[in-house]
This record gives structure tokens, C-alpha cells and sequence, in this order.
């Protein structure tokens, strides 16, 4: 297999998942409700950094806001283009907007922070492109605190923590609150919601924790009989610039 199928099954298979992970009714609410944290959204020109393929951008355009998403892959925006041809996205970096200072009212990221090497360095540039009084709000969970139903809990906890350990700020959402009050923002409300995964879904979210065969094989087998379980604690937190 070429390094090029080897991407594009990688991305077939990630999107899979945030798809069927998105579409789960909970997460439909914590999006909404992430919307409603951001403020008023008539008129006003909100970010969404990190946005994969699109969804977030979508609605908050339904919602009247003119919405920018920008992501770091570029397979990603393509994805976003092709589903959202009405909306606007943009190759770009968490900490290196391709935004004016003081060019948005809202900022939101989903998911995204785990991924960036200097949380503190991307809310800086999320503090630089919103207008003062404008609102950021972030989500995301915790890779360190993934609650998964096992046989073998030693072995679930390390397999947890070697995965942890493979991304760049894997506990960046619990220090949410304080990465906002250390670069500058105000009056933060901290909401912790938990996702309840069960079925192919969760089943699909393991496969992307580890590839150790033996284990997931009594997880196949949970999947199979409906026994399966998985809780992700998210953690939403909003602040003012």
C-alpha cells in the first residue's frame, strides 16, 4: 500500500468516527450549546479552529453567524469544501491565524488542543484575533480519564496512557480554564459533559486507542453482544476577551 492510500484510509477511517461520534444526539446538544456560549451570532464573524470536515461551520452559518473554518490538514478542508460548498475555510495553524487582530467576535475549537504542541501559544493568537468583549470556547476531552468497561483494567489503563502519551497535550482540556485566565480572559464558565459511546461506534474509537489485537478482541466481542461501553468526559469551557 502506498503512503498515499495509507493517508487517505487513515483520513476514511478518522472521519468515520468524528462522524458517527458527531452524530450522536448528545453531541449535537454540547455543539449547540457550545453555539450559545459563543453569544449572539447574527452578523458577527466567527473562527472555528480545528475544523475537520466542516459540521460546526455549517451550523453556525444556520445560525446567522459568517462562519471561517480553518484547519491545519489540508485532506481535511478539502472534505469540508466538498460538504460545504457555501461556507468558508482555510488552510492555517492554531497558532498562526490567517486573520486580521481584532477580526472576529466568536472563537470556538472542538477537539483541537490535544493536537497543538503550545496550548498557551494558541489562546495568545486566539486573544489576538478577537475584537475586545468577544467570546472564546473551547471543548474538549481529556485523554488521560477515557472510561472503557474491560475484563482486563491494568491493561485498559496502560493501553489509555500509551495512547496519551502519542499526542502533543493530552490533558490540555482540564487546564482549559486556567490556559484562558493565564492569557488574559475573563469571567470563564467551566461545563463538564460526558459522551456515552456503545456499539461500532466506541468500537470504532478503541481501534483508533490501540491496535493490540488480544484486547480488543474482548471488546469485539462486548461490541457483538451489546456489552460494549466507553464514557468521554468533555470538557466545555468559555471566557471573554
Amino acid at each position: 500500500m502506498s503512503t498515499l492510500t495509507q493517508s487517505m484510509v487513515g483520513m476514511s477511517s478518522l472521519l468515520e468516527v468524528l462522524d458517527a461520534v458527531d452524530a450522536q444526539p448528545e453531541h449535537a446538544e454540547l455543539r449547540a450549546r457550545s453555539y450559545e456560549l459563543l453569544g449572539g451570532l447574527t452578523g458577527r464573524t466567527v473562527v472555528d479552529v480545528g475544523c475537520g470536515a466542516g459540521r460546526a461551520v455549517a451550523e453556525l452559518a444556520e445560525r446567522g453567524a459568517h462562519a471561517v473554518g480553518i484547519d491545519l490538514d489540508p485532506e481535511m478542508i478539502a472534505v469540508a469544501q466538498q460538504r460545504w460548498p457555501a461556507s468558508e475555510f482555510h488552510l492555517g495553524a492554531a497558532c498562526e491565524l490567517p486573520l486580521e487582530t481584532g477580526s472576529v467576535s466568536g472563537y470556538r475549537a472542538d477537539k483541537t488542543l490535544h493536537l497543538v504542541d503550545d496550548p498557551a501559544r494558541a489562546l495568545a493568537e486566539a486573544r489576538r484575533v478577537l475584537a475586545p468583549g468577544g467570546r472564546a470556547v473551547l471543548l474538549g476531552q481529556d485523554w488521560d480519564t477515557i472510561v472503557i468497561d474491560s475484563d482486563e483494567p491494568e491493561t485498559t489503563r496502560r493501553l489509555i496512557h500509551a495512547k496519551a502519551d502519542t499526542l502533543p497535550s493530552p490533558r490540555a482540556a482540564r487546564g482549559h480554564r486556567n490556559l484562558l485566565l493565564d492569557a488574559g480572559f475573563t469571567d470563564p464558565v467551566v461545563e463538564v459533559h460526558t459522551s456515552v459511546l456503545t456499539g461500532d461506534t466506541a468500537l470504532g474509537l478503541l481501534h483508533r486507542i490501540t491496535d493490540d489485537q488480544r484486547w480488543l478482541a474482548e471488546q469485539t466481542e462486548r461490541a457483538r453482544t451489546d456489552r460494549i461501553f466507553v464514557a468521554v468526559p468533555v470538557f466545555l469551557v468559555a471566557a471573554k476577551r
